[in-house]
Formats: structure tokens, sequence, C-alpha cells
């Protein structure tokens, strides 16, 4: 698999490859994932070439870390990348108060607790590296500062400002000291990711879902930035949840949720461009995002072997220039896209 290097800051940098593994499916997300087949899944994914993996203490609320821990310890260090991420801290609790109800499933008995402090980055950052079993994590990412997650812009914009007071002081220090080799966000929106780039001194950000084959307004102004500053970008869910993956099919869903009707309307559009061309929708979607300068990995997820192996030869399928020109020409895609 092809890599990608990166080195913002001169310390060597990291060479990620174009396809990342991200681990909240193996946190039993929306289903319990036996313990054989996550790791069957994690295998396969090495199989592939992948050597980048994401993870999260959300992620099962621990559990995806502890699965990584048993598929990594034969694996000598320095031949993949692992990042995970801080602002939660892991408390157990009643099982009635656990987060992730309907959620995650057969997940230890634990409840999130928001914390984006100094100290809270610390800890966070040691249990990671306990639960995962290894000497080093690569990247620290700070966890959902967003809208989505918070609930209101007031609420996230609070947040934003107790991690600058506070918690991105330790991950800079860790960062400088040699500890980590880069650091920044895990992001659901685009505008919390540049409004951290314009206050400090980010390395990445791993944005989820908001720069695809279906919308790329963070050409307006965030990936312009990133270009200018150095930033690289991971990009998680290139399928939008699923409906760039499944079409636009009865119960496809988007950003989580069922899709609406004009969402499967676009969709549909573009899956039918893509079939005068020859090329499936899915194909598209996975290579588009690699497109753009500023992105060093995908990360699309998987819970089976099989759906890492498709990830991978999507990657081999050869896209005409003409299918984009044409999304262009129909409004389908920004004028501004990178594509080649």
């Amino acid at each position: 698999m092809k890599t990608r290097h990166f080195d913002r800051i001169g310390n060597g940098g990291i060479d990620f490859t174009e396809l990342g593994f991200g681990s909240a499916p193996l946190g039993n997300l929306y289903r319990a994932v036996p313990d054989e087949d996550a790791n069957a899944t994690l295998e396969a994914a090495w199989a592939t070439g992948c050597r980048y993996y994401d993870t999260a203490p959300l992620y099962g609320l621990g559990l995806a870390e502890t699965r990584l821990n048993a598929f990594l310890r034969g694996r000598k260090r320095d031949d993949y990348v692992l990042s995970s991420k801080v602002g939660r801290l892991l408390r157990a609790c009643p099982p009635e108060e656990r987060t992730g109800i309907g959620k995650f499933f057969d997940t230890p008995t634990r409840r999130e607790v928001y914390d984006y402090s100094y100290d809270g980055v610390m800890r966070s950052f040691e249990a990671s590296l306990e639960r995962l079993g290894v000497d080093r994590i690569d990247i620290l990412f700070v966890h959902d500062l967003d809208i989505f997650t918070h609930g209101s812009k007031e609420a996230s914009d609070r947040r934003i400002e107790e991690f600058m007071a506070s918690g991105y002081n330790g991950l800079l220090a860790l960062r400088d000291q040699g500890v980590i080799k880069a650091f920044g966000g895990g992001i659901n929106e685009w505008e919390v990711c540049q409004t951290l780039a314009e206050r400090g001194d980010f390395d990445l950000f791993l944005l989820a879902g908001r720069y695809t084959l279906l919308e790329q307004e963070a050409l307006q102004s965030f990936l312009p930035l990133c270009e200018q500053r150095g930033i690289s970008i991971v990009l998680g869910g290139p399928y939008n949840s699923g409906i760039l993956a499944t079409g636009p099919k009865p119960g496809a869903y988007y950003n989580y949720s069922e899709a609406p009707q004009d969402v499967m309307d676009r969709v549909g559009r573009i899956e039918a461009v893509c079939k005068r061309h020859g090329i499936r929708l899915i194909e598209a979607a996975l290579q588009f995002p690699l497109l753009h300068p500023s992105v060093v990995s995908v990360i699309p997820g998987g819970q089976r072997p099989g759906e890492v192996e498709s990830n991978r030869a999507l990657l081999d399928a050869k896209l005409p220039a003409a299918l984009w020109a044409d999304l262009k020409q129909e409004g389908l895609m920004r004028a501004d896209a990178p594509v080649g």
C-alpha cells in the first residue's frame, strides 16, 4: 500500500498508509463483535498493508484499545503508526449509567467524563498507554470539541476555551518533549477544526465525514488554511456514514442517521454520473479525498475482514479524469476541488 510522508516540524515525521484502520467498530459500535472476529478483522487489515491504526477511549469505553493491545503485542513498534484521543476519562459506574447504551454493546460498565484540562489530557494519555500495552503513541487528537457532541455552539465554545487554556499546553509539551510525534483534533465539523488551527500550533486533524464526494464545504477556508500552514488531514467517514457506499437505497445512513431525501437525491445523481463512466460510487467515494494534497490517510473503518479487504481493493480502481469533470459540470462537486 502506498504511503504519504508527514513532517510538519522537522522531527522525522510519520509515514501514513493511504488507508488507515478506524477502530470504533471494534468497540462494538451498533453491534457486539466477538473477540475472535475483531482480531480477524485487524489481521486482515494488516495483510492489506495497512499500518496506521486509530483508536480512542470512547470506542467501546476502552474495549477498542484493549483489542488493539492483543493484536499489536507481537509486532515491532516501529512497524505501525498509532493514534488515540484525549478529552474523556472513563469512570466505573452502575450499569444503567453506562455511556453509549443503544450505541455500544457488551462493553465495560463505564461512563465518560469530559476533561479537556492539562491534568485530564495527561491522565487520559496514561490510561490509553496502559489499555494499549504500548510504550508510545505517535499522535494524540483532542476528541469531539464540536457542536455535534456537546449540543450547541455555546457548549462547544466553552469546551474549546477549557482546552486551549489548559489541555492544549499538555499536548504541546508532549510533542515538544518528543513523547508524541504530533497532535491535533478528532472533530466532526471543519469549522471547529479551523477555529483550533487559528488559535494553536496543530499538526493535523482527523476530520470525520466533512470532505467527501458528497460535501466539500471545507474548501471554503479550512483546507486552504491547512495547505498554507502545512497541516495534514486524516479523513474519517469517507462514506458519510454509509450512503456513499450503499448508494441511495431505502434506509441508507448519512451522518449517523437515516439519510434525508435531499441527500438521497444528490447521491443518486452522483451515482448516475459514476455509472456513465463504468465506475462504482464506492470507488469514487474512497479515492476522492486522497486527491487533496493535505490528506495523508483515509479511514473507512470495518467490522469484518471482507470489509477491510474490499476497501483495499477499491484503491486499485482506475478513475478517469472525465468523471470528475462531469461531476463538476453538473454542479455535483465544487469547481475548486483538487482532482489530480
